[in-house]
């Protein structure tokens, strides 16, 4: 190679003087490989180097490079025939220090024509393998490739410990078309903490800003992203995968245990710290599994800032939090939960995020991501910035983050927060607050295009998998398909039955004939919906108590009705969802920064209402009459629901498609015990007393049916035959027919 052509420091100055100010317009049209009048000009920012020269990729040197500043710019000349691209390093000095670095700029994009096309349509459901943090090899050269979409910045740099958290090293290139930054920085690992610094809209630079694609974040009070690789993970649930539609299925068995990881059990020997992702695998399957649950649902687990909102206003949706662990920590506690037999439905919060500085508000000097009317934009109750729905980007962010769930964890379901919050511009708001739709409605049209398109979404790309509302009115079809009009839900809260039951069953018994409709109004709209019967968190905060002292009377009579009310929940129509504690009978409020009292668990009383639990869970798993029909009518009759003078209620659960197996199910909510109770079943034979919430096992008095009854022939509550029952004192028995049999 001949000698080079020398660089001039007046031909450079300008453009380095603008990149030591970090306001360089186009830093990839400036750094790295040009060709110019001089030869082909490989410019480098190198702030600390006191010396510098190119270098191939072997060591040998290519040409010297001149200081053009004292703010550390350099160019070097190569012959203007050198073909590019063109691969070399830069070897820099300062003192006896000497070292070498890979030039970013001298790399080509990585977004496709196709990605950017999708970004900007709002289109690309796998956004999450495009954005964010990418460990990769461009040419053959290991790094990391950053992008983020800030359509309105002036300026974007990645900044980190790898360049001192300097935003003059590492400028991001602009993609116009949909406005997205993008560089790929070699030489960053796995674990590298980062942020992004942007100049907004009005040329002032902002707070540094987590990245909105983050697959790791720092364990808060650090508000940094983390590099982390995704898709590399080795799995081992395909058996639980290919029949995870089967444990899905509106016919199957649902008992769900909703859990808040970091205080379900803590180590106090340990300062009362957390429990891992690993340790939960550990602990927390086993427990669950035992007694029987079909699914585990975790409060939110995408990272978030302040503990005290449960992670119900999180900042890194596509990082778990690293409170627990890390990322790979819980994909090993979601494949243990696969390997026990557990569906894992993860808390979704896609309605609303806080204000912290570092998040997404306000994130490139606009309103990006929120309404910019507080009237659309902000949650009054919550403090909290509402998403825009009607920006197709945002709605893309969205829904690329639930099918990231999917994709990279194997999420079997999300259970999305505060749809009511999402459903109404009029969401607790006085009037004047709120801004009427084009129809001069209430109803946030763009908010409702969004729920339906993601449910269609998650539905057509991971059919096994399935979705549940929050939805606390009546708000119609939540769970039926949007090709019929609904919202395209797979499930909804039962909200109405959870707050009129729990009304009643807080009632003095004495009181409780006057509250008799509390129990039985649910069953007027039962089947309008796919319900899903929630005792959640919800419930045993805020001064509510637990679910126990909710419960009036003395001790038992305490423990008693609670044991009469699980069964009661277990087998009415719909899916089940308890909240930890409640399982043993918590005494307290739930507090999120202690443990769950398992001490409480050696007192008699409370392992009873565990072990009744238990066996609810077993009955309901083999009993296909308490589970098959949980949606249709045809699944449930009322025996007696108008005995409200006694407090009795009585009813039958069957399977349509299965001749016999029918349950008979008898409350009592009085602690007076009455005997020759008669109930009408629908055909002859012996119904197997399967379950009494007061049998002795339980902490009960042992009054029951000596382990069944034989049906007579007298027609009773519309039905041919009838049982002659004693129902125990504040409890619930559940009775099983024979299956019948082919006679020929």
């Amino acid at each position: 190679m001949s000698n080079p052509p020398q660089p001039t420091k007046s031909r450079d100055a300008a453009g380095f003087a603008q990149i030591a100010a970090a306001r360089h317009p186009d830093p990839f049209g400036f750094l790295g490989p040009h060709r110019t009048d001089a030869g082909l000009a490989v410019r480098v920012f190198a702030p600390g180097a006191e010396r510098a020269e190119l270098i191939s990729p072997a060591g040998e040197v290519l040409a010297p490079m001149l200081g053009v500043d004292a703010m550390g710019g350099y160019v070097g000349i190569l012959p203007a025939d050198t073909p590019l691209p063109i691969a070399y390093r830069v070897r820099m000095f300062r003192g006896s220090d000497t070292w070498e670095a890979e030039d970013p700029y001298r790399f080509p994009p990585f977004l496709g024509e196709l990605d950017r096309h999708l970004m900007a349509e709002g289109r690309h459901r796998r956004l999450f393998e495009k954005l964010g943090a990418h460990l990769t090899e461009i040419e053959g050269v290991a790094g990391v490739a950053f992008a983020v979409w800030a359509p309105n910045a002036q300026r974007v740099s990645v900044v980190g410990g790898f360049n001192d958290w300097d935003g003059r090293r590492h400028p991001m290139r602009l993609h116009p078309g949909c406005g997205v930054w993008e560089i790929f920085i070699p030489g960053v690992a796995e674990g590298a903490a980062y942020k992004y610094e942007l100049v907004g809209a009005g040329g002032e630079i902002l707070p540094l800003k987590a990245d909105p694609y983050a697959f790791s974040c720092e364990r808060s009070p650090g508000t940094a992203s983390r590099v982390a690789p995704i898709g590399h993970y080795t799995w081992n649930d395909g058996a639980w995968m290919e029949r995870r539609a089967d444990a899905n299925r509106f016919d199957a068995p649902m008992s769900i245990y909703e859990a808040h990881l970091g205080s379900w059990r803590r180590c106090p020997e340990e300062g009362n710290r957390y429990l891992t992702y690993r340790e939960l695998a550990e602990q927390l399957v086993p427990y669950v599994r035992d007694l029987g649950f079909t699914h585990i649902e975790l409060l939110p687990i995408n990272e978030y800032p302040f503990d005290g909102s449960w992670g119900y206003q999180p900042i890194g949706l596509f990082a778990p939090t690293s409170r627990f662990g890390t990322p790979d920590d819980f994909r090993f506690f979601v494949e243990a939960c696969h390997a026990a037999g557990l569906g894992v439905i993860l808390d979704w919060v896609p309605g609303h995020f806080p204000e912290d500085a570092h998040g997404l508000a306000w994130f490139d000097g606009t309103h990006l991501y929120e309404h910019a009317d507080p009237r659309q934009g902000r949650h009054m109750d919550w403090g909290t910035l509402i998403y825009n729905f009607g920006r197709a980007e945002v709605c893309n962010f969205l829904i690329a983050n639930a099918l990231f769930w999917m994709e990279e964890y194997h999420i079997d379901g999300l259970r999305v927060d505060a749809v009511a919050s999402m459903l109404y511009l009029n969401y607790s708001r006085k009037e004047g607050e709120w801004i009427p739709n084009a129809f001069g409605g209430h109803e946030n049209l763009e908010a409702i295009a969004f729920l339906k398109r993601m449910n269609e979404t998650v539905y057509e790309e991971f059919p096994g998998a399935f979705t549940v509302a929050e939805e606390s009115t009546a708000w119609p079809m939540v769970s039926r398909p949007t090709y019929l009009g609904g919202l395209g839900f797979g499930y909804k809260w039962n909200m109405g039955w959870m707050h009129d039951t729990l009304r009643y069953i807080g009632k003095e018994p004495v009181h409780r004939s006057f509250h008799h409709n509390d129990m039985t109004f649910g069953l007027i709209y039962a089947f309008q919906e796919n319900f899903v019967l929630p005792l959640s968190h919800d419930e045993v905060v805020h001064g509510k108590g637990s679910l126990l002292t909710r419960m009036p009377g003395d001790a038992w009579q305490k423990f008693a009705s609670l044991r009469a009310y699980f069964a009661f929940m277990w087998t009415h129509p719909g899916k089940k969802l308890l909240f930890m504690g409640g399982e043993f009978a918590q005494g307290k409020e739930w507090n999120h920064d202690t443990s769950l009292d398992w001490h409480l668990l050696d007192i008699p009383y409370h392992a009873g209402v565990s072990a009744v639990l238990k066996d609810l869970n077993a009955l309901y798993r083999r009993t296909p009459s308490l589970f098959r029909a949980d949606f249709v009518p045809q699944g449930f009759d009322w025996l007696d629901a108008s005995n409200w003078e006694q407090s009795v209620l009585a009813y039958l659960r069957r399977d349509p498609a299965v001749a016999g197996g029918e349950a008979v199910i008898a409350c009592n909510f009085t602690p007076v015990p009455r005997g020759e109770y008669r109930v009408g079943v629908p055909r002859p034979g012996h119904y197997t007393e399967a379950l009494n919430t007061d049998s002795a096992l339980y902490g009960g008095s042992n009054v029951g049916n000596a382990g069944g009854v034989a049906a007579e022939a007298v027609p009773y509550h519309g039905q041919p035959y009838s049982i002659v029952l004693t129902l125990p004192p504040l409890a619930t028995v559940i009775l099983c027919a024979e299956p019948a049999r082919d006679e020929g």
